[in-house]
């Protein structure tokens, strides 16, 4: 494990209740009324949205905060991560349900998106301990629960309401506590972009990517194809060309590409180190993958080579304390990070050349913030 990683395990990080954040972005008077960044609070003593304007300009104005109906919670050993993981906050169907966890109440919240207005349409269990992340494919919904053993347990979703997926659960075996450690919890759940396979990434518990079978109604293989990471701590994932799964690894600040075949097996491509301090959550935009660095405050940019190997473009940006969670927009001309350390949200312009230039700060938000999504 990385000093850096544990350091920031040993950072100790308040929460903070709000109900408006103390300094909002200053968008322009030009945003269009649809465009939307959601951030979720993880608030222990009642979860919350915040919605936000996007502006032309990327610039993000306060709009409205709404309760999940639900808690949040905090992983042993977290500091400016509670969750520990990666989409914990997602859209579906075109980007009219937002789909939220609330890790302390064991339940997943439905919201109906009018453009920045939210309604709660549900609040309903997720069939599991510590919902941490949420994957959602067409009207099919899988739920990791990060707790205890760990597992997924899936949903399906009509009329902008989930209903459970019965004899879909299937446990993880890792063994872990409740609430997990965050080191040991897995950390991301996300579907294949052709929806036949669920992917699920294990961080230090077994080091090792999942991946399951979807079957013709929705239901997983009744196992995992199990492989180990290149590198230790696997914590999330996004989607290179050619459908190949480009992983974010914590324990020595790497990014490791791979194959993935049919049969749930996967082939290292290539992996590099960015020389940072906790590298865990990755987003693509415009081509490059953007990795959150928790421990060195800022943002490293990748590429991919002619054969789907990571290659190192260099620091991107600069952050704030505790760099997680992160979310592209616009068609990936922005790209807004939350920093669950100083309670903000750093907003960015993606250039040609994989830079990221700084077009503002949303401050005032609450420390320990995680799960962060948008809607174009």
């Amino acid at each position: 494990m990385s000093h850096a990683l544990r350091a920031v395990a040993g950072a100790a990080v308040a929460a903070v209740a709000i109900a408006t954040p103390a300094v909002a972005a200053h968008g322009d008077a030009h945003w269009r009324s649809d465009a939307a960044v959601f951030v979720q609070t993880d608030s222990t003593s009642g979860n919350r949205v915040l919605a936000y304007h996007r502006g032309a300009n990327g610039q993000l104005t306060y709009v409205a905060s709404y309760a999940t109906g639900g808690n949040g919670a905090t992983a042993q050993g977290a500091s400016a991560d509670p969750l520990a993981s990666q989409h914990s906050l997602v859209t579906t169907d075109n980007g009219h349900v937002l789909l939220a966890v609330n890790a302390g109440s064991n339940t997943v919240s439905v919201f109906r998106v009018d453009g920045t207005r939210l309604r709660l349409r549900q609040t309903i269990a997720s069939d599991g301990a510590f919902p941490a992340s949420i994957a959602a494919h067409g009207n099919l919904v899988y739920v990791l629960n990060a707790g205890g053993a760990g597992n997924v347990a899936g949903f399906r979703l009509r009329h902008g309401r989930l209903n459970e997926l019965g004899g879909s659960s299937r446990t993880l075996n890792l063994g872990n506590t409740s609430p997990p450690n965050f080191l040991a919890s897995p950390g991301q759940v996300g579907f294949s972009p052709d929806g036949t396979q669920l992917i699920v990434t294990t961080k230090a518990s077994t080091n090792s990517i999942d991946v399951f079978a979807v079957g013709r109604h929705g239901r997983l293989s009744a196992a995992p194809t199990s492989d180990a990471s290149a590198t230790p701590v696997p914590f999330a994932f996004a989607w290179g060309p050619n459908d190949n799964l480009v992983v974010a690894e914590a324990g020595t600040s790497t990014v490791s590409t791979y194959t993935l075949d049919p049969a749930g097996t996967t082939t290292l491509l290539g992996s590099a180190p960015d020389g940072q301090g906790a590298l865990c959550w990755i987003t693509e935009a415009r081509g490059y993958f953007y990795v959150s660095n928790a421990g060195s405050a800022n943002v490293s940019a990748y590429t991919l080579d002619g054969a789907g190997r990571p290659v190192l473009v260099g620091i991107a940006g600069t952050t704030q304390a505790g760099t997680t969670d992160s979310a592209a927009a616009a068609h990936g001309r922005f790209l807004y990070v939350e920093n669950g350390g100083a309670g903000s949200v750093s907003e960015f312009a993606v250039q040609g050349s994989g830079q990221l230039t700084n077009i503002g700060t949303v401050s005032g938000l609450p420390t320990g913030i995680e799960g962060i999504a948008t809607v174009d």
